[in-house]
């Protein structure tokens, strides 16, 4: 199969957190984009996203010699009408989408990939009503977009094998790593890890039995370390010792019969968990502003993406592939 024409103008519908995101790592690949958002603060959002963003890529040495072209337009029909890829951004809200999807239609070439940033919507429920619904995918990332290179790729029950094939070229052409979700299943694959650490989060704080603060030192100073490198099965491979991964489950595997979790129920959402949480994490991280903490999360990230770029390994290989395309 011929790979598909490298992408040149990007079309963002909203600029958000994940939006603005992904029109910094768009840019900074070299690539013109196109945004639109209705909300006043939009401009401000995305030049302070980039200039994060300027940062991280700065710091890993691969600041492109030339950026792509930002305009801000004002309408949907402005941002897609000469675009290769769109990819809608707005919030998770299925009718909203879907009516945000029909506009882009409506002005967008027949032949254009459009992309949902949706982390948890299935992409057969938001191509249900389209004209060309082969040509819709889900592109689920992880913010930050400009540093973290995973994005989740989900075609619907009408998604063409061609449209996730350029939308697997497109992701990898911007140095992030696709990963195709085979089967159509709601929240993909890493929002369910997540939500299954959340919920019992959730239940330690509901029963008043760690704050936010220590929850998250266990996974930072504990075993988000390995997981950063690692993952889940390869670090209990090790785990299992010369035996490996079948020791290691033939040893612990009677464990999970034990009633330690509350994975299949969640603490009611109570004015007073929800008051609880606020102050614990007002407490743990209310001295910075939400600016300070994406700076200092960037630099922490930039640092471990260039060691495991040193040692050929996990996300650093992303950084090596980007940094040989510049």
């Amino acid at each position: 199969m011929t790979e598909p024409l490298q992408p040149k103008e990007i079309a963002v519908i909203g600029a958000g957190v994940i939006g603005s995101a992904w029109a910094a790592r768009w840019l900074l690949k070299g690539c013109d984009v196109r945004l639109y958002d209705p909300a006043d603060a939009a401009e401000q959002t995305v030049s302070e996203v980039l200039e994060n963003a300027r940062y991280g890529w700065e710091r890993l040495g691969i600041a492109p010699k030339s950026e792509g072209n930002l305009e801000h337009v004002e309408t949907i029909s402005e941002a897609v009408q000469q675009a290769d890829l769109v990819q809608e951004s707005g919030p998770e809200d299925l009718a909203l989408k879907k009516t945000i999807l029909s506009q882009i239609e409506e002005f967008a070439d027949s032949s254009v990939l459009i992309a949902s940033s949706t982390s948890g919507l299935l992409p057969s429920k938001l191509q249900d009503e389209m004209i060309h619904p082969e040509r819709l995918v889900v592109a689920h990332p992880f913010n930050p977009v400009y540093l973290i290179p995973m994005v989740e790729v989900v075609g619907g029950r009408q998604t063409s094998p061609k449209s996730i094939s350029r939308a697997m070229y497109y992701y990898t052409y911007c140095g992030m790593k696709p990963l195709q979700v085979r089967v159509e299943i709601d929240a993909f694959i890493a929002d369910r890890l997540l939500e299954a650490v959340w919920r019992e989060a959730l239940w330690l704080i509901e029963d008043e039995i760690a704050t936010t603060e220590e929850i998250d030192d266990v996974i930072r100073f504990g075993f988000g370390l390995r997981w950063a490198q690692m993952g889940l099965f390869e670090n209990y491979r090790i785990a299992g010792g010369q035996g490996g991964m079948e020791h290691f489950i033939r040893q612990f595997g009677p464990s999970l019969d034990w009633p330690w979790s509350k994975l299949t129920e969640t603490p009611p959402m109570t004015e007073e968990l929800v008051k609880r949480i606020t102050q614990q994490s007002d407490a743990q991280s209310g001295h910075y502003s939400i600016r300070e903490l994406e700076r200092i999360r960037d630099t922490n990230l930039v640092d471990m993406l260039l060691a495991l770029e040193k040692n050929a390994w996990g996300a650093g290989l992303t950084i090596s592939e980007l940094r040989n395309k510049i």
